[in-house]
């Protein structure tokens, strides 16, 4: 009698460490996406820490992002003339509406990360890489550039931006003509700057919390990106 009594504690033992060590072999659909809604805010938290500080936009990044074509002729023509400090006063004041719309346009890719429909989570788990900033991008990214596009206007409008390019170039305007206009979209193409930025950010997050330990900061992101799934099953 005392025999069987040990043979069965034995078996509930292993088979309650045996649930505990199932449960650590399988990743549910469930689990895998929270998993990538956790990836993806932290990345933007940490995105929007980095591009809200000042200096996180540099000169020539807002140049080539206004100025794609004619940019590196109208900087030397400024240059030459002497505009060099009016130019940089410019874009400095460019950078501030900038880092303040990454301020004011968080809370919009959190709302979106929260509100995504994460199809076939588990695969994506399983891609590796930057596939869940990828499934992002996709799915809300042309969403996101449109919801940031007006806060960008409302501070482009603060800071006066046209007027002050406007009387930077107006010296150079006899030799560039049309070259020195600022695109009439600039709300939009400083919008696009940002999202593609933040996505930047995301990226990098994504990469780190499935390479490196350290950035896997809840007990969720250990559990689902903490091994390799490609042998594992799925349920």
């Amino acid at each position: 009698m005392k025999q069987l009594a040990t043979s069965v504690l034995l078996m509930a033992t292993f088979f309650l460490s045996g649930c505990s060590t199932l449960k650590n072999v399988f990743l549910s659909e469930s689990d895998a996406s929270s998993a990538i809604r956790e990836a993806l805010i932290l990345g933007v938290n940490n995105g929007s820490s980095v591009l809200g500080q000042k200096g996180a936009f540099g000169k020539d990044l807002i140049l080539s992002a206004i100025l794609p074509q004619d940019l590196q002729k109208v900087v030397r023509t400024l240059d030459q003339l002497g505009f060099t400090p009016q130019l940089n006063r410019f874009t400095t004041t460019l950078e501030n509406a900038t880092v303040e719309t990454v301020a004011k346009s968080t809370p919009i890719f959190l709302s979106g990360i929260r509100q995504l429909t994460i199809r076939d989570a588990v695969t994506l788990v399983k891609n590796g890489g930057t596939s869940a900033t990828d499934y992002l991008r996709r799915s809300v990214g042309d969403t996101l550039h449109r919801a940031v596009t007006p806060i960008m206007r409302n501070m482009l409008d603060q800071y006066n931006i046209s007027q002050e390019w406007n009387k930077l170039v107006s010296p150079a305007k006899l030799l560039l003509g049309n070259k020195v206009e600022l695109n009439l979209g600039l709300d939009n193409i400083m919008a696009l700057l940002v999202v593609n930025q933040m996505f930047k950010k995301i990226e990098e997050q994504e990469v780190a919390v499935r390479t490196n330990a350290q950035a896997r900061t809840t007990p969720l992101l250990q559990q689902v990106f903490g091994r390799d799934w490609s042998n594992v099953n799925i349920r």
